[in-house]
């Protein structure tokens, strides 16, 4: 069945307001297009109907500016009126692209930069929307999530901060550890998997992999990610495998431990392709490590699934892996910044997170159930079916 078929069978909350920020304004546009396409031609004797007023539009984008003075302080203003609507802010924190001046001197913008702008425009609305939901692809100190020592608790206090400014829902992707929620456990927190965008963006670009525990396992590059890699090699019906890291816990390097080597635990991988699976690629340096060890037990082809691309060391190390058969393909998606540089790579395949926004958006603002988007194991099964079946 096609999305825009499905039966209407709730009144909006309210009239759909989208706002993507400066730093989402690309896949916030993608967004926009697919809403539009769906409500034009979704059928419904009740569209014409009041609680429907306002329902198709040309553009559900509200204009939003967040402008900067000479000292690099700013303000967020709202260019149309959001009285009644359900608005969804959208907001990419790790978009270092963006600057402004500061002083007459260039400044890139920080996640911290990113955080405020969200809050003004928040602010802005000024208590006249129906509903406010964020969706922050990347969440913001997502990282700095537990107590170790006297640290601030830095993604705990962001949430209730956005929490005590009337935001009801939060929408992030692969949340490092999704027990941050119970920083906010009255509100609304979905923090989403994109495995079915992984796999089907993996099998279109492959087209002779065989999907069987003989052929194919999944691994994880640490034990934080175990829950990931689980989930992963049971839809897929295959194997997995997990490195942990050794560390040299006498030394900081880097505000981290150095790893003294990764320890790899579960069976042969000798002749077959192998998905690493892990929520970011930061500097890079522990997957490229994963990869090489796994490439020395004689696995096949390498691919690595990663939902956040930071790339914060660049990409020479990885060019260089490539060349040497280390690595076959990288896949990160488009919930953050991407440069021209990592498009333009062969090895590289971004995987479109667009349509599954819009899709959330749409139930969310329909009051409808999300549980079949956040549990994709039928749609997994289908199109792995198809590829079976030589449909590929």
């Amino acid at each position: 069945m096609l999305y825009e078929e499905k039966i209407i069978e709730t009144i909006p909350v309210g009239p759909l307001g989208l706002v993507p920020l400066m730093s989402c304004k690309e896949i916030g546009n993608k967004v926009n297009d697919y809403l539009v396409a769906w409500r034009y031609e979704r059928e419904s004797e009740h569209k014409s109907t009041l609680a429907f007023s306002g329902y198709q539009r040309d553009s559900y984008i509200i204009g939003a500016k967040t402008s900067r003075f000479g000292t690099g302080e700013a303000k967020g203003a709202l260019q149309e009126s959001v009285r009644g609507d359900d608005l969804y802010f959208m907001v990419d924190v790790c978009n270092y692209s963006l600057t402004y001046s500061l002083c007459g001197m260039t400044n890139h913008m920080s996640p911290d930069d990113h955080f405020q702008d969200l809050k003004r425009l928040i602010a802005a609305s000024a208590g006249k929307a129906r509903r406010i939901n964020v969706i922050m692809p990347f969440l913001y100190e997502s990282r700095q999530h537990k107590r170790t020592s006297r640290e601030s608790l830095d993604c705990a206090l962001a949430l209730q901060e956005l929490v005590n400014m009337g935001v009801e829902n939060i929408i992030t992707f692969d949340a490092h550890d999704p027990r941050v929620q119970n920083a906010i456990p009255l509100k609304g927190f979905e923090t989403v998997q994109p495995i079915y965008q992984f796999i089907k963006y993996l099998l279109k670009e492959e087209k002779e992999l065989e999907i069987d525990n003989d052929h194919m396992m999944v691994i994880s590059p640490d034990e934080g990610g175990m829950g990931r890699a689980v989930y992963f090699a049971n839809v897929l019906g295959l194997d997995m495998g997990m490195f942990y890291k050794r560390r040299d816990y006498t030394q900081v390097v880097n505000g981290r431990n150095p790893i003294v080597a990764h320890e790899f635990l579960g069976s042969s991988v000798e002749g077959k392709d192998v998905i690493i699976v892990d929520d970011m690629i930061s500097s890079g340096e522990s997957m490229l490590d994963v990869a090489k060890e796994l490439k020395r037990r004689k696995a096949r082809k390498v691919f690595v699934c990663a939902t956040f691309g930071l790339f914060t060391n660049g990409l020479a190390k990885f060019d260089e892996y490539y060349e040497k058969g280390l690595i076959d393909r990288i896949l990160t998606t488009n919930l953050v910044y991407q440069t021209p540089d990592l498009l333009s790579r062969p090895y590289y395949i971004d995987v479109d997170m667009s349509k599954y926004i819009a899709l959330i958006i749409d139930n969310l603002n329909h009051d409808a159930s999300l549980s079949e988007l956040l549990n994709p194991t039928g749609r997994i099964n289908r199109i792995l079916e198809r590829y079976r079946a030589g449909d590929r």
